[in-house]
């Protein structure tokens, strides 16, 4: 009788089939990942919380460089610009800079370089020489030149100005006043109920805040503040 050559079970399975010999043998398991401690945790997000912070301050203080904005207070500058009317004010029209004001802090501190003169006709927005606070104003006279006013004209060096808005007159005079390098003469629209350079003198560059460029707010009085050209600009 013929010997059976006797086989395991593994090499009777035809080629390709899987092998289960060691099914019934644990696999090794996997370490679970560390969870990050609470301290960790809290630590980020507070680092998270001073970065956004700190941007936001650095933000806020570049565009306040920049522009600012102005609540027009009164009706001196009537009947062009009114009452709570706010406005867009460019800081960097006249003298580039820096500024920084903090106010909770009392932290006021600018350092700036007056390159361009303000033009006649322009609407600037200043530090007040007589009160805390920041007033709104028409230019009217440039460095050099000598303003005087005549039954409510104003004279510029001896000459009428004929001026392309539109102001509210009165009959008031007032004294000639001659510029300095770095000065500027600035009114009211609203000529019976404006205090300006009639009454405190000239206004230096070195209190000017910028110009206004632009009224946002309320939506009837949007607008782009307008320029004027004179024909005496240039002389």
């Amino acid at each position: 009788m013929p010997e059976i050559e006797e086989t395991t079970a593994e090499r009777r399975q035809p080629p390709g089939t899987p092998s289960f010999a060691n099914a019934d043998q644990p696999s090794p398991e996997t370490a679970p990942a560390p969870m990050p401690s609470q301290d960790t945790t809290w630590a980020q997000v507070l680092r998270e919380l001073v970065e956004t912070i700190i941007l936001t301050l650095v933000i806020f203080l570049l565009i306040r460089n920049v522009v600012q904005n102005f609540r027009v207070e009164g009706s001196s500058m009537e009947p062009n610009l009114h009452d709570r009317q706010f406005l867009i004010v460019n800081r960097f029209a006249y003298c580039p800079g820096f500024h920084l004001d903090i106010g909770f802090l009392d932290i006021h501190w600018q350092k700036m370089w007056c390159i361009w003169e303000p033009q006649r006709g322009d609407v600037i927005v200043f530090h007040a020489p007589d009160q805390p606070k920041d007033y709104i104003k028409r230019v009217i006279g440039l460095p050099g030149e000598t303003i005087e006013m005549q039954q409510g004209q104003v004279l510029i060096t001896g000459q009428p100005l004929e001026e392309p808005y539109e102001t509210r007159r009165n009959t008031r005079n007032a004294p000639a006043l001659t510029l300095g390098p770095d000065e500027i003469y600035v009114m009211g629209d609203n000529r019976p109920n404006s205090n300006d350079s009639r009454a405190w003198g000239s206004l230096s560059m070195d209190e000017v805040v910028g110009k206004a460029v632009l009224s946002y707010w309320p939506p009837q009085h949007w607008a782009i503040v307008s320029h004027y050209t004179f024909p005496d600009s240039s002389e």
